[in-house]
């Protein structure tokens, strides 16, 4: 599901030149996914503790579907919104439900291996999209067709796996309700929130703009080469990830944010002498920072979830992801309209390499605390 959200990733440019979509639209479009992500989440998130994972699940998967179509079928950008729409939703319905589903079926209950297992699967999916929609798109025919449809069949296997889970029974009563956290874990919701909100911002950066952010640096229109620059971010992300397995959730996310600061500043100063290894080189770094963090983040929230509010606690968290993935993201849109592409994404990694360190300075006092 992932991987199909993400398949447009190298086509903005297309879509930019075939149907005259301005930097500030790609944002829009790529803001409408997140949208209506987060009121999927918000209702999704709960029901499945109450009616169960595979009721909410394979509607999902149906929805996303749905999207890839859509996307296969446009011709003009009205259809480009109805596609993210539709992505937003099936994400929406299925992360928190997903998330807590593969803590409970992990034969021994160990929720600091389910974690692991979702993040990577979560950021692999992110950084595959790109990847292959940029490698068809680039050598193979029907280049705004065939990535969709390919998406198509792979959810088939994806529809059959969630049709054969395990029925569960209800862990609480659904209703309507307004976003909160369990009392005993606001702090740690507050800490773990910032750092993932940081992290994804640079995901939603990567994701929207820096595509055309590369072509501009390498004067290469070549598709391959702009998702696989999000690829590798994204790769990086998850073998940081597999790697620090185990470790402490709070140094793992101090260590993140160092890094994120760190490759947010290479990628704005790769920007200001147009060098196209420096930005290769801040994407390692970023990817590396932007999985630990993230990581850290949601090994903790997934620790201390009570179980009657599992999936609800973590469609929260993914709230704050998600925000963080379209909210800073329409500012640059709104800023490159003025500023131009390269300016605006050198203000933006300034102002969120400085937020990632005053997160650091926050999360080394609470870690002093605890020592």
């Amino acid at each position: 599901m992932l991987t199909g959200t993400n398949l447009p990733t190298p086509l903005y440019r297309g879509y930019q030149l075939t149907f005259g979509v301005s930097p500030l639209a790609v944002t829009l479009i790529f803001a409408v996914y997140v949208a209506s992500l987060i009121p999927s989440l918000l209702i999704a998130g709960p029901l499945s503790d109450s009616i169960g994972r595979r009721r909410v699940l394979l509607p999902a998967v149906l929805l996303a579907a749905a999207g890839s179509l859509v996307f296969a079928l446009a011709d003009d950008v009205g259809w480009l919104f109805a596609a993210r729409l539709l992505q937003g939703l099936a994400v929406g319905a299925a992360s928190g439900a997903l998330t807590a589903a593969l803590s409970e079926l992990e034969p021994s209950g160990d929720r600091r291996r389910a974690a692991l297992v979702s993040t990577v699967a979560s950021v692999g999916g992110l950084g595959a999209g790109p990847l292959i929609a940029g490698l068809l798109a680039q050598y193979a025919p029907w280049p705004y067709i065939l990535p969709f449809l390919v998406e198509i069949v792979l959810l088939v296997p994806a529809a059959i796996a969630m049709a054969a889970l395990p029925t569960s029974r209800p862990a609480t009563k659904w209703r309507p309700r307004r976003p909160s956290i369990p009392t005993t874990m606001r702090g740690v919701f507050v800490s773990s929130g910032t750092a993932g909100f940081l992290a994804f911002s640079v995901i939603g950066l990567f994701l929207s703009l820096v595509p055309t952010y590369v072509t501009k640096l390498s004067g290469s229109a070549n598709l391959a080469l702009a998702g696989g620059s999000v690829a590798l971010m994204l790769a990086c992300s998850v073998i940081a990830q597999i790697a620090a397995s185990g470790r402490r959730p709070l140094a793992i996310q101090i260590t993140g944010l160092i890094l994120l600061a760190a490759g947010l500043v290479a990628l704005a100063v790769a920007g200001g002498v147009g060098s196209l290894a420096l930005l290769l080189t801040a994407t390692v770094i970023g990817g590396v920072g932007q999985g630990l963090a993230f990581l850290g983040g949601i090994t903790e929230i997934n620790r201390v979830a009570p179980k009657e509010r599992h999936a609800d606690v973590l469609s929260s968290f993914y709230v704050v992801l998600y925000l963080g993935v379209g909210v800073p993201v329409i500012g640059v849109g709104f800023l490159a309209t003025v500023t131009g592409l390269l300016t605006a994404v050198q203000l933006f990694a300034a102002v969120v390499a400085a937020l990632c360190l005053l997160d650091t300075l926050a999360l080394a006092r609470k870690r002093r605390r605890l020592t």
